[in-house]
């Protein structure tokens, strides 16, 4: 049961993790050495034209973030634990914007193993194995992931919008058809990537400003498709790391937007409160 209510909590904030950076400049480490990067420095003779296309660029991200007002999906996710081992669950999706979230997580059998129902001031939790309900604060989704997390964040996240990328970018680079952009926010520095045709979003790598932080995160974005609208990242694949490791992907493999929804979470009487 620990591992289904990881892998829902995981789909809910797909658990964005940061890992503390000596140095700006160690987060655009991993880019090859072809490319090149050019660090926003007052006085530097691009600087003026290198503000202009940054605000570019980053306008052309915000401008294709997926506006929604109902979203509805089908997600397997594969993972690998910190124990080695491989597993996979089927997660249904369905979500009202600025309202709720709705997620059903079925077991390794087929049967519905949980239900979790978040509003912008609750999370509810249905342990359908174990006859359990819970009802806690939106902290604690904060608690749980120790992110500044809330539902309009969460709904980003699953939708596949950027998060955490802040105007204050202090440097870019280009290689290989690829754009990237350093932003340092209040809590993360971001280093996000776009494809340099298109502008969507490739890669996401947040580094946590607190120093004393020893977590790293790497989202990927593959497998866009536009047939319901929008451009849309139908495969995630997410790797956190901090004292062990953890593996994810997530594969919608359906998904639609502003259809009718009902987010159904009944109560038995014969379930335990917690």
């Amino acid at each position: 049961m620990n591992k289904i209510l990881s892998v829902c909590l995981l789909l809910i904030s797909f658990l964005v993790a940061c890992k503390s950076t000596k140095k700006i400049q160690t987060a655009i480490s991993g880019i090859k050495k072809d490319s090149v990067t050019v660090v926003v420095q007052p006085g530097h003779d691009a600087h003026a034209d290198s503000l202009n296309f940054i605000g570019s660029i980053y306008h052309t991200i915000e401008n294709q973030k997926i506006e929604f007002t109902t979203f509805t999906a089908k997600v397997n996710v594969d993972y690998v634990g910190g124990d080695n081992k491989n597993y996979n669950v089927n997660a249904f999706v369905r979500m009202y914007k600025d309202s709720v979230i709705w997620i059903s997580v079925n077991s390794f059998l087929g049967m519905e193993a949980m239900r979790v129902l978040i509003t912008k001031d609750s999370v509810k939790l249905l342990d359908k194995l174990n006859k359990k309900y819970s009802a806690r604060s939106v902290a604690y989704l904060q608690d749980v992931t120790a992110l500044p997390l809330d539902l309009s964040t969460l709904q980003q996240l699953i939708i596949g919008n950027p998060v955490f990328l802040d105007s204050n970018i202090i440097s870019y680079s280009m290689s290989n058809n690829m754009i990237s952009l350093l932003s340092i926010g209040y809590w993360f520095k971001n280093l996000i990537t776009v494809n340099e045709s298109d502008k969507n979003i490739q890669h996401s790598k947040l580094d946590d400003v607190n120093v004393t932080r020893n977590r790293t995160c790497d989202l990927t974005y593959s497998d866009y498709e536009s047939k319901k609208g929008p451009n849309f990242s139908t495969n995630r694949k997410i790797t956190v790391a901090e004292k062990s490791k953890l593996d994810v992907q997530l594969d919608f493999k359906q998904y639609d937007f502003n259809k009718t929804l009902s987010f159904p979470f009944p109560v038995s009487d014969k379930y335990k409160r917690n």
